[in-house]
């Protein structure tokens, strides 16, 4: 097993591996005959498509059989992109089993929440502790390097997709056994163990390894996977479910690595609760990751989430690995994406720090549970489709931008904490509020950052935060290390803090502090929580801001009566047996000499015009509103290229035009149209600006 205490750190990404944004997607021609596949090139070639992700899913045809390797369809495969100039992206097509493998051990499928052993079938359907599967997919990972490492259009390796199913974990006898490995690696001893978990709780003092048991639907999990009974069994099986994972990558990487120094990654899936990417992140060479947001009218989150991936490297590029040009499939209503909109996302995934830009998938599946989701070219394989001829504007787009953005970062004075351990721990607490979950409370705050135009990064609670002006760590239930230590050096030298309600409670083994709440940050907070009520959503309680223009919000689900000690009152509860006590409050600290920060506790969840009324005063105090934070739906966002260029990508997401005044002296990329700053500038809906300063 891994060691249990892995990293988080990151490691230096590969990036670039190609002369310019990559461009194309998933490609399956092994699903058609091979008088198509002249077709799709042809295509491919009119939309500038430069690069192709082949081999995700072609196991059963590269191992039909444990004593049997085929590769000639996918050398024909990969010979036909080369000579057609593409550059390849080669998957190790271990993302899902061939079904002889289960046949001949039925070990490698796995046993769910609810106890029940999985026969064959869909595809996220490996254990992840079987050592066949491991043994048989390093196998094939190992063969597939050796014969294409030296192909001149292999660019990158791509292992596995979309590592998850069933809740990102399995619990058959064989991940029982190693996550009592796993435990006595990061425990030592059943003391520590018990001591860690609050074991004499319920009588659960453990006196043998063996006696432990995954957490599951049979065990502590009585009423569902959010509900158990020992919160300190259950956050662990999430840290050893998401190195079993990183395991069974790392070893598909170490057999590439026998034949190929290319970078290798798998395709992440943005915020995904089962898997802790922070985990994940020092063992891939380069993010990726595929976009496919729920709602079309939430730009915010896209951006949040490519934010996300960035942080994952050091805000090095990332590479978006999927995304579809029409429709999802995988919805019960699967809305078509409206005219301009795909071009729209592509770059503002590029505005966030994307060297790829490559979909699912390049020609639309014939049959089976994805033969409607979008693709480049749709069944008949027409080029006048609105679909095709909006791909192929944008590669032309990109071809005309070249390099100039490839590489460059994005450089950010403001950051929040994500941390997949107070994820976990704050949606299985039996209190105070199960309504109170951590993506939505996120975006929430998100949003009211993005709004107000504010270059964000999205890093772990173990990231250097010396670089930062404004840091905000909404629900940071869990506080570990050094993290509130290094929160206060960002106010001592005169930075913004912002944090809030249910902050500050437990350990890093889910275990209450014996302290006032918010625990750790209660000094840097100034504040102590005296009570905390509890509501239905549709409960509001009103919060009203002191100053000259009193600002009313309304707070909901969680209303933490908050008592000063150091910090001043900003805004107070309007209702209830605690109306009039503070719900939020600003503590100044004073660290260098001459210099003031500030650190904001929100006691409840505000509304987002509140939110909004916070975040907008701590980036003001730093100068880090952006230019149009008072035009709704338009987005700046800044590259620094590697040759030193400012390049900023204007991005109306609105649905009406806007006039605005120019930001800055430039000339946009895309139409030579030179920008003064002052002058008017009309913007319509879904247009995109790339506007190199002057």
């Amino acid at each position: 097993m891994p060691d249990p205490t892995l990293p988080t750190r990151p490691t230096p990404a590969r990036l670039p591996v190609t002369p310019g944004i990559a461009y194309g997607g998933d490609y399956n021609p092994e699903q058609w005959d091979k008088a198509v596949w002249d077709a799709d090139h042809a295509a491919f070639d009119a939309a500038r498509i430069t690069t192709v992700t082949l081999g995700v899913f072609t196991w059963s045809l590269t191992q039909p059989a444990e004593d049997r390797f085929d590769f000639t369809v996918l050398d024909d495969i990969v010979g036909r992109a080369a000579d057609e100039g593409r550059q390849i992206c080669l998957a190790t097509g271990t993302g899902a089993l061939s079904p002889w493998i289960a046949r001949a051990y039925p070990e490698v499928t796995r046993v769910d929440f609810e106890g029940r052993k999985h026969r064959y079938g869909q595809r996220h359907n490996a254990c992840w502790s079987s050592p066949a599967f491991r043994r048989l997919a390093a196998g094939i990972a190992g063969r597939i390097a050796e014969r294409y490492a030296d192909h001149p259009a292999v660019v990158a390796w791509h292992v596995g997709n979309e590592y998850g199913g069933d809740g990102g974990a399995c619990y058959c006898d064989l991940c029982a056994a190693e996550f009592r490995t796993w435990l006595r690696a990061r425990y030592g001893t059943l003391d520590a163990l018990n001591e860690a978990w609050n074991a004499t709780f319920w009588s659960h003092r453990f006196t043998d390894w063996d006696e432990i048991e995954p957490p599951s639907a049979l065990t502590e999990h009585w009423k569902g996977r959010g509900y158990t009974a020992f919160q300190g069994i259950t956050l662990d099986y999430y840290r050893f479910s998401t190195d079993n994972a990183i395991r069974q990558f790392s070893e598909e990487k170490a057999a590439i690595r026998a034949h190929s120094d290319l970078p290798v990654t798998t395709n992440f899936m943005g915020f995904f609760q089962p898997l802790d990417y922070h985990r994940w992140a020092p063992h891939l060479d380069f993010a990726s990751w595929d976009n496919y947001p729920p709602r079309t009218d939430e730009p915010w989150r896209t951006a949040l989430t490519h934010d996300l991936m960035r942080g994952l490297k050091d805000g090095a590029p990332f590479w978006l690995m999927e995304q579809t040009p029409t429709v999802t499939a995988s919805r019960d209503v699967n809305p078509v994406r409206r005219p301009g909109i795909m071009r729209l996302w592509s770059w503002q995934a590029v505005a966030h720090g994307a060297d790829a830009v490559l979909f699912f998938q390049m020609r639309a599946s014939r049959g089976a549970c994805e033969m409607t989701h979008g693709a480049v070219l749709d069944h008949s394989g027409r080029l006048d489709t609105r679909a095709f001829r909006e791909v192929a504007g944008l590669g032309a787009e990109l071809e005309r931008v070249g390099d100039t953005l490839l590489g460059a970062r994005t450089p950010a004075r403001t950051a929040i904490l994500v941390d997949w351990d107070s994820w976990w721990a704050v949606e299985m607490a039996d209190g105070p509020n199960r309504l109170v979950k951590y993506l939505p409370t996120l975006l929430e705050w998100g949003r009211a950052f993005w709004d107000a135009g504010a270059q964000v990064d999205v890093v772990p609670v173990t990231a250097d935060l010396t670089g930062y002006d404004v840091v905000a760590a909404p629900l940071l239930h869990m506080i570990k290390g050094d993290l509130a230590a290094r929160l206060a050096a960002v106010a001592e030298r005169g930075g913004t803090v912002l944090t809030g309600y249910l902050s500050g409670r437990v350990d890093e083994d889910d275990r209450r502090f014996l302290a006032d709440v918010p625990g750790p940050l209660a000094g840097l907070a100034g504040v102590r929580v005296a009570e905390t009520d509890a509501a239905e959503p549709d409960v509001v309680n009103p919060v009203t801001f002191t100053g000259a223009e009193p600002v009313v919000s309304g707070g909901r689900l969680l209303f933490e009566v908050l008592v000063p000690e150091g910090a001043e009152v900003v805004a107070r509860y309007g209702v209830d047996f605690y109306a009039g006590e503070p719900a939020v409050t600003r503590n100044r600290v004073s660290g260098t000499p001459g210099v003031e920060g500030h650190v904001w506790y929100l006691g409840t969840a505000l509304d987002q015009d509140g939110l909004a009324h916070v975040v907008r005063g701590a980036l003001d105090r730093h100068g880090l509103l952006g230019p149009y934070a008072d035009v709704p739906g338009l987005e700046v966002a800044t590259r620094v290229t590697v040759g030193g260029d400012q390049v900023d990508l204007v991005l109306h997401h609105g649905t009406e035009p806007v006039t605005v005044a120019a930001h800055a002296d430039g000339e946009d990329l895309l139409t030579g149209r030179r920008w003064v700053a002052g002058d008017a500038v009309a913007l319509a809906p879904a247009e995109v600006v790339v506007l190199r300063r002057a």
